[in-house]
């Protein structure tokens, strides 16, 4: 699976910042960047500069060396999640109510919310297994567009 560095760069300091319990309108203001542009970079739209980063980790009072190593302990541990290819029936064809039903006929499980997050990195963000589960890796950065229809 190819993770876009903007993609995890933001997912990390979205993460940060609703850790604590701040806004966007907070930390746009502190970092003095808009809050439309600090939004993009945080949903991993717009590549944000060494000088920004800077800037909004200072203002989360995350260091941006920590920062760093937080994103590349991410992309490797992303780096070793394969994605199930998708069949395109379920993806395309069958009103949305069929497609779980089918998908799970087809052998694509579904994922469960997390009740508790343990550790820093996306490598500790395992689900502890359920009945017919396998653990899986859980983020919150994007599925590719065709296999996101499927978890909806």
């Amino acid at each position: 699976m190819t993770v876009l560095l903007r993609e995890a760069i933001g997912d990390r300091l979205r993460h940060a910042r609703t850790n604590q319990r701040r806004t966007l309108r907070d930390i746009s203001r502190a970092a003095r960047v808009s809050l439309g542009y600090l939004s993009e970079v945080e949903r991993g739209q717009k590549e944000a500069s060494s000088e920004l980063l800077a800037s909004i980790c200072q203002a989360l009072d995350l260091p941006l060396g920590e920062l760093l190593h937080n994103v590349a302990a991410d992309v490797s541990a992303l780096d070793n999640v394969e994605v199930a290819p998708v069949d395109e029936r379920i993806a395309e064809g069958a009103p949305r109510e069929k497609r779980g039903a089918e998908a799970s006929a087809a052998g694509i499980e579904g994922g469960r919310l997390m009740s508790e997050l343990i550790g820093n990195d996306l490598a500790d963000l395992r689900v502890s297994p359920a009945p017919r589960m396998n653990t899986t890796l859980r983020t919150t950065i994007g599925q590719p567009k065709l296999a996101s229809t499927i978890a909806a």
